[in-house]
């Protein structure tokens, strides 16, 4: 989660969520940063271990979890920090993604209504969406295990994060030396070539190396046969 916002740090020019939020007045950063706001969104439901990511509640089901011997109110406070901390993701989410405050393309002129007070509005709708992206996965996706969930984390979330830094972090430095939009975007264009290259390539490799290592489908040796019930009665 940290690592999706060190992109919009970089491509802000600021970490105070006031300033992030004015640089998104044309351009939302889950348009202009869409790698780190698909990466965050993802960390996020795990951070707050709900489906497909809710492990802790796995546990408990099976008689582990670290709630299973409470009930009553203390059971419900579990719960209750559980969605209160679904709400700070969310409100994160829309600050330094969705624009905050801002209203949707082609509504800004309700920004104005009721002194600003309006914008409020706008910025709760979007925490409800996100609350409605939750709801959505719970009763969507399977629950993960573990094995997946790590090797999900440290092999895809985790180097990906880190390429999309530098990527943001290389059309930053060329922007601000005065290169033209072209430039620029014909130098991301190249670097996710590579990268889409050098994947091929590996994947390649990967399925040359499983069929060269590969058992073969009959054994070359005699295998004696397994009495059973059946062979018995065909030899007497």
């Amino acid at each position: 989660m940290g690592l999706s916002l060190v992109a919009v740090f970089i491509y802000a020019g600021s970490m105070s969520t006031s300033d992030i939020v004015a640089a998104q007045q044309k351009w939302w950063y889950a348009v202009v940063l869409f790698p780190s706001f698909v990466i965050y969104v993802i960390s996020m439901v795990g951070e707050t271990n709900r489906a497909p990511f809710d492990l802790a509640e796995a546990e408990g089901e099976l008689v582990g979890g670290f709630h299973t011997e409470y009930s009553s109110l203390k059971f419900a406070l579990f719960f209750l920090a559980e969605y209160v901390n679904i709400v700070g993701v969310s409100a994160l989410a829309t600050t330094l993604f969705l624009g905050g405050y801002h209203a949707l393309p082609g509504l800004t002129f309700t920004e104005q209504w009721l002194g600003g007070w309006f914008t409020l509005v706008w910025f709760f709708a979007k925490v409800s969406f996100f609350f409605f992206i939750f709801v959505w996965l719970r009763g969507t996706l399977p629950r993960m295990r573990y094995d997946q969930f790590m090797k999900f984390g440290w092999k895809v979330l985790i180097p990906v994060s880190l390429f999309w830094i530098m990527v943001v972090s290389t059309l930053r430095v060329l922007s601000l030396r005065g290169a033209s939009r072209i430039s620029v975007l014909a130098a991301s264009f190249v670097i996710v070539a590579l990268v889409l290259l050098i994947n091929l390539l590996y994947e390649a490799s990967k399925k040359k190396a499983k069929k060269t290592y590969a058992e073969p489908s009959s054994p070359n040796f005699a295998v004696p046969q397994i009495p059973t019930k059946i062979t018995e009665e065909q030899h007497g």
